[in-house]
């Protein structure tokens, strides 16, 4: 009878256990984006942009809207969480952050910090450390949220095939904490900012990343424009691709190339109370333009081009440099951190003093810019033979 009565006991535990306390997918309300912005008497506004599964659209002959692939919902407290849980109760399914694909910060809010919204991340183990974070340049985070993509059905989904381009500077939560905690580098945000408005016509259709934001103690200190930020991701060694464009003017144009490889390496020298950096930058691609009268194919005409995209390149890495170093004086570089690295002894002498010491120490440059299949290029098709420098 016991091999009977057990079979039984199984039958039963198999038949009445389960996931009781298992969440259906059709009580979730799928949060893609998030942004944070602020009142003018310093409450929090909260919003989120919520994808509506195709089973909530309506079908013919029904109220609801099919064409609608998200909406926008937001909510004001004195604290994040107090704002979540007013926005949960304009809710009837649980708000659920695991498939976010980003975080925009209004500008206004960025400037009198961050530090107090970021909290929240560090304690919530449902938070995805992947996920974008972006300063809205000029504008209201929860204004992004509801600009309407054209090439996504839920406009948030773009952000992560923008930034997955790397066209531009690409952070996530981890990198931010990452920067914030890490010795001798201070964080830094891509920038986003509505684009695309008609003239007469208040609603912009698309939405474009804006260069970068500088933080310094998680307050915005300023942004770097798009050349700058191209400057900056090659610096700090985080330039995959990209193009670069120099001005020949004895040769009546300019030319433009795509960068298929690059590299950095950046040495400090510590002599007695003197600090300067050696940055050496190394560029391979492709002439993707030339509107000059110059046959690149020629070497000598090569290396004309090659001298004047090595200065391009300088003269963009001092304006970054100029910016981040001189006018904002925060280290988004990581200078700090090459000392560390290199030189941790001398780094902890240096640490206390480094805000003081960083704006003025030197920074030299050497680039070097190689062209490949330059036979190519050639000279411009339309200029006549007489007109070709070779």
């Amino acid at each position: 009878m016991k091999p009977f009565l057990f079979i039984g006991v199984l039958i039963t535990l198999l038949t009445t256990s389960g996931c009781w306390d298992r969440t259906e997918i059709n009580d979730l309300a799928f949060i893609m984006g998030t942004a944070f912005d602020i009142t003018e008497d310093g409450n929090y506004i909260l919003s989120h942009q919520i994808a509506i599964p195709s089973s909530a659209q309506g079908g013919p002959g029904s109220g609801g809207n099919s064409n609608e692939k998200f909406f926008v919902i937001s909510a004001e407290g004195s604290n994040v969480n107090e704002a979540f849980y007013r926005l949960q109760k304009k809710s009837s399914r649980r708000l659920f952050t695991a498939h976010r694909v980003v975080i925009y910060i209004g500008e206004k809010l960025s400037k009198r910090g961050i530090q107090d919204i970021l909290d929240i991340y560090t304690h919530d183990s449902k938070q995805r450390l992947k996920t974008y974070i972006m300063v809205v340049k000029g504008g209201e985070g929860r204004d992004i949220l509801k600009v309407k993509y054209p090439f996504e059905q839920v406009p948030s989904e773009a952000i992560k095939e923008m930034e997955g381009l790397r066209n531009e500077l690409a952070i996530s939560l981890r990198d931010f904490f990452l920067a914030s905690s890490g010795e001798g580098i201070s964080p830094v945000l891509g920038a986003i900012t509505p684009d695309g408005i008609t003239e007469g016509v208040k609603e912009s259709h698309i939405f474009k990343l804006a260069g970068s934001a500088i933080f310094k103690d998680f307050k915005l200190a300023g942004f770097l424009n798009e050349n700058e930020t191209n400057g900056f991701l090659w610096v700090t060694n985080r330039m995959k691709h990209g193009s670069l464009n120099a001005n020949i003017p004895d040769s009546g144009g300019t030319v433009g190339m795509i960068l298929s490889k690059t590299d950095r390496k950046i040495t400090p020298e510590i002599s007695g109370g003197k600090i300067k950096f050696n940055i050496q930058l190394q560029g391979e691609g492709n002439i993707w333009e030339n509107n000059t009268n110059l046959d690149i194919r020629i070497p000598e005409n090569l290396k004309i081009v090659e001298e004047a995209l090595e200065k391009a390149v300088e003269e963009q890495i001092h304006d970054t440099l100029s910016k981040v170093q001189k006018q904002y004086k925060v280290d988004s570089v990581g200078f700090g951190r090459e000392i560390y690295r290199d030189e941790p002894k001398q780094w902890k002498t240096l640490k206390d003093q480094w805000d003081n010491k960083y704006p003025e120490v030197a920074v030299s440059f050497d680039v070097k810019i190689n062209i490949l299949g330059s036979g190519m290029a050639g000279p411009p098709l339309h200029l006549k033979r007489k007109e070709i420098i070779k």
